[in-house]
């Protein structure tokens, strides 16, 4: 699943228009690299929200054959998103009983998941968190991780990258799952169940235009 129905505020007022997973990024929007990496490694069927401007994201992609994936659109009220954990939950008669990836559309980064896919989940294990350094805009971080596990005690501390595996069940049997809420608050509740790993590869959380700006410039080899 890539989620794609935020307002983009931050972003404004680039995104007055198109919506923030349609940015230019070198070139290219930067939904299509989630799109990429996920048929690079065998991925037929991709999820997409759509909220704000979701009929420009739509127009865009297609059905997805471009990619050599299926996309399915799974629409929200355009007005109010259902935040990241309602989003899905709406999502989740498309996703299937199975794992499945959940990468945010205003994310860039080079992980490849094959790796994950070659360590399928433990039985019992509810996801897989992908972790990275703590960005300038984030010094605090979100996450420790301890024996392979997040925590919310263990130091050092992480940023959560956007890109997961989960399954169903973290969602279906959080206590306190409503219609609009976020992600943050599932993965609290499954400290030391959820797998984490760090990757100190290249990532970027593209949420202002100067971060975009410089995403694209060193994607086009200026920096």
């Amino acid at each position: 699943m890539v989620l794609a129905a935020g307002f983009g505020k931050r972003m404004r007022p680039l995104t007055d228009r198109t919506p923030k997973p349609l940015l230019p990024v070198n070139g290219k929007p930067l939904i299509e690299y989630a799109l990429e990496r996920l048929a690079a490694v065998g991925v037929k069927q991709v999820v997409i929200n759509l909220g704000y401007l979701g009929h420009r994201i739509r127009e865009h992609l297609g059905d997805g054959c471009r990619w050599g994936v299926r996309i399915c659109y799974s629409v929200e009220r355009e007005e109010e998103p259902l935040e990241t954990a309602g989003g899905i939950i709406k999502a989740l008669p498309l996703l299937g009983d199975g794992p499945f990836f959940v990468v945010n559309g205003d994310v860039w980064c080079d992980f490849d998941l094959s790796h994950w896919l070659a360590r399928p989940l433990p039985a019992g294990c509810p996801g897989r968190l992908l972790m990275v350094p703590n960005p300038p805009h984030n010094p605090e971080g979100d996450f420790g991780i301890e024996n392979g596990l997040l925590s919310g005690t263990a130091k050092p501390r992480y940023t959560f990258s956007g890109i997961s595996w989960l399954r169903p069940q973290v969602l279906t049997e959080y206590p306190r799952a409503r219609e609009c809420f976020g992600l943050g608050e599932v993965l609290t509740y499954n400290e030391e169940r959820l797998q984490a790993e760090v990757y100190e590869g290249d990532w970027c959380d593209v949420g202002t235009p100067e971060r975009l700006e410089r995403l694209d410039q060193r994607l086009k080899g200026n920096l």
